[in-house]
């Protein structure tokens, strides 16, 4: 697979890049940054290297000229190199520093604040529709859009790889998880709560875990950034609105790469649905983060079952999106956004779904979902 330029832009100043492992962090900071000084932290011997002398990293970088970058990739394994960071910084040795990182605890726990608010933070996610010419939605619903699956050979193949690799080198490996084999069944039991409402006591008990446990697990699985919570929208609030957040893992590859498929678990209506829904909420979450205008993402549901998938709200707009695996719009597909417009009329709604023709109905653009990712780039 060629080299795909991506929507972010690289800050002129030190950053840290955020961003699950197989993202194309690595790749496109050796094209952003051709020649910078580049420290593998994913290296055997780098690792073991830098692990008993941090230190080391000055000497490292008092043998560039003064207008070198650095780039540290994986800088969560050896957190004690934030310190080492942070006070080159401050010193006439001061390079520009890219750090990349797959696990914001460690991070924290390393702390990255640290930094006295010298570097920013960005966050890469998987390729957005934008970023890839040949962009086909059936495709991207299937084995989702990490750079890293999108130019195997087997992405299948690639995708079960994948959740192996966090288990095996990120769970096991730093001890967050006392059974891997319980976070294994947990995994595959939280796949079956992808784009609904997060029940963590019916999952918990799916998994034969405490609730306390399966808490800690989900925890484990937002910090290495592999899964998110959507929250309600609530501002204004005329009608009582649902407490619970929607629970996503990051990509669709994954989610079905994960989620069961056995002869007792075949729903393909209610699969399909959830990697739509899922391919929609990582663009939505993409382009959120690289745009310089900010807005958060929420969903708005009541309890008499009115669902809106997602509400876009602050400097990008306020926007109300609803996901449809239809080829064909019904009145019934619009029900939601009505009763979301008429509590917020201020709203744009739309709805996206699996048809060619864009229409407008009751107030209401009708959009194939594939052209609205097409579209969709940071404003």
């Amino acid at each position: 697979m060629e080299f795909a330029g991506r929507v972010l832009a690289l800050p002129p100043g030190s950053c840290l890049l955020l961003g699950p492992r197989g993202t194309g962090k690595s790749t496109w900071l050796s094209h952003c940054l051709p020649d910078a000084l580049s420290i593998d932290l994913l290296k055997p011997d780098v690792f073991r290297e830098l692990s008993a002398k941090p230190e080391r990293l000055t000497a490292l970088v008092a043998a560039t000229p003064p207008d070198s970058s650095v780039v540290v990739d994986e800088v969560q394994r050896i957190p004690e190199l934030l310190h080492v960071v942070h006070a080159l910084l401050e010193s006439p040795l001061a390079r520009r520093f890219v750090l990349t990182g797959s696990s914001a605890r460690k991070l924290r726990r390393g702390g990255v604040d640290l930094l006295g608010g010298r570097a920013v933070v960005r966050t890469m996610h998987p390729f957005m529709a934008a970023e890839l010419p040949s962009f086909d939605l059936d495709i991207a619903s299937n084995i989702g859009m990490i750079p890293l699956v999108r130019a195997a050979d087997d992405p299948a193949d690639t995708l079960r790889a994948y959740t192996t690799l966090y288990l095996e080198q990120e769970v096991q490996f730093e001890g967050w998880a006392r059974s891997v084999g319980a976070f294994a069944r947990f995994l595959e039991a939280i796949s079956l709560s992808q784009a609904q409402v997060l029940n963590l006591a019916n999952v918990a008990r799916e998994c034969q875990v405490e609730r306390k446990t399966a808490a800690g697990y989900l925890g484990v699985l937002e910090d290495l950034l592999l899964a998110f919570r959507l929250p309600v929208f609530t501002r204004r609030a005329s009608r009582a609105t649902v407490a619970h957040p929607k629970f996503y893992l990051f990509d669709a590859g994954v989610f079905r790469a994960l989620r069961p498929a056995g002869p007792l678990d075949r729903d393909a209506g209610a699969v399909d649905g959830a990697a739509l829904e899922t391919l929609v909420a990582q663009h939505l979450r993409a382009w959120l983060a690289y745009s310089t205008r900010r807005a958060d993402l929420y969903y708005w549901r009541t309890p008499g079952g009115h669902e809106v998938d997602f509400v876009v709200y602050g400097e990008a707009g306020f926007h109300a999106i609803e996901v449809k695996q239809t080829g064909r719009v019904r009145p019934e597909d619009l029900r939601a956004l009505r009763a979301f417009t008429r509590d917020y009329p201020e709203a744009e709604a739309r709805l996206l779904y699996r048809g060619t023709e864009r229409l407008f109905l009751d107030g209401i653009l009708c959009e194939p979902v594939q052209d609205f990712l097409r579209a969709l780039r940071p404003a």
